[in-house]
């Protein structure tokens, strides 16, 4: 737990930084959320709404150090719902414009920087991500993210501030977003109210490395109160698993009928990696950590999120019949 001051969580009202804060919270850590617009829902710490790549750097500094942090996490720069035209804007911009805000402030918080093993490009079959080797990412989110984690490892070592950057793998769990794969499953499922449900889906022929976001969180904790500093670490389960192995999961979780159609026009893709392996040792030997949830308790846990936010049924519902559903 740090004992060190409040932290700030960038993004801290979107799919991961929500996480985020409740694990910081949860460690008895004090915690502000930062993000473009107010939420629809609680959060925890006092908010402050701040678009950092329009507002000017010097403004931003002055806000940020009135919440005298620690540390900040920059959870930015999401994937979800862009196109690649937008990606540099979404995924690059702000923590660009972040560096510059740090640079002027009185008090030099400790960054833990969020990036994406998409920014490795390819990764040959059977293989595991490694540092050491040039990355070449081949989507715009990729490309974004890289140019991302360079700037913040050049201020590093250039000695301006003191952080690291964690390099994270596909996520599932609770709050996945609408537009993500398991988002896109479960809606169909769900529009189906019962029936046998047609899942309309790009081809699923790639294998991810999928880790349960909550256990991303645990990451940023362990990586907010470590003293490691200018390093790459990647955060992910360590096993490479089918994309129709996931699907298969979710639909088995629901217990609602359903069949598959793989199409070539109906989903959306941001890389054509066809291949993502972590090599988790790194994390273990600089962070003391490691993946604790499987890929069953992540689909689990976004099953049982997504049916409540969906709201009140009918009592009638076919989908109430699933609430005992084996596990």
């Amino acid at each position: 737990m740090s004992a060190n001051g409040r932290v700030v969580v960038l993004g801290g009202t979107g799919f991961v930084g929500r996480h985020v804060c409740a694990a910081l919270e949860s460690r008895g850590t004090e915690v502000a959320v930062v993000a473009r617009r107010p939420p629809d829902h609680e959060v925890v710490g006092p908010f402050l709404a701040l678009d950092l790549a329009r507002r000017p750097a010097r403004e931003s500094a002055e806000r940020l150090d009135a919440l005298a942090p620690f540390a900040v996490v920059n959870s930015t720069g999401s994937i979800w719902g862009n196109t690649d035209a937008q990606m540099w804007e979404a995924a690059a911009a702000p923590t660009l414009r972040l560096l510059d805000i740090l640079a002027l402030m009185e008090t030099r918080p400790r960054l833990v920087h969020l990036g994406s093993v998409l920014e490795y490009g390819r990764m040959r079959v059977g293989t595991a991500s490694d540092v050491a080797v040039p990355a070449h990412p081949t989507s715009a989110y990729g490309r974004a993210k890289l140019a991302a984690t360079r700037a913040v490892l050049e201020r590093i070592g250039a000695g301006e501030l003191e952080g690291m950057v964690l390099r994270i793998a596909n996520l599932a769990g609770p709050r996945s977003p609408d537009v993500s794969l398991l988002g896109r499953v479960a809606g169909q499922l769900w529009a189906a109210g019962g029936r046998p449900a047609a899942v309309e889906l790009d081809p699923l022929l790639a294998h991810r490395d999928y880790v349960d976001v909550r256990d991303v969180a645990d990451a940023v904790v362990a990586a907010v109160d470590s003293k490691v500093s200018g390093e790459i670490v990647d955060i992910g389960s360590g096993h490479s698993t089918s994309v129709r192995t996931l699907v298969d999961m979710l639909i088995e979780r629901s217990g609602l009928p359903a069949s598959v159609r793989e199409r070539s026009d109906v989903g959306i893709q941001h890389s054509t990696e066809e291949w993502s392996l972590v090599n988790t040792a790194p994390a273990e030997h600089l962070l003391g950590w490691r993946s604790r949830r499987s890929l069953a308790e992540a689909v689990d846990g976004f099953w049982l999120e997504f049916v409540e936010r969906q709201g009140p049924r009918d009592e009638h519902h076919p989908l109430n019949e699933t609430e005992n559903h084996p596990r």
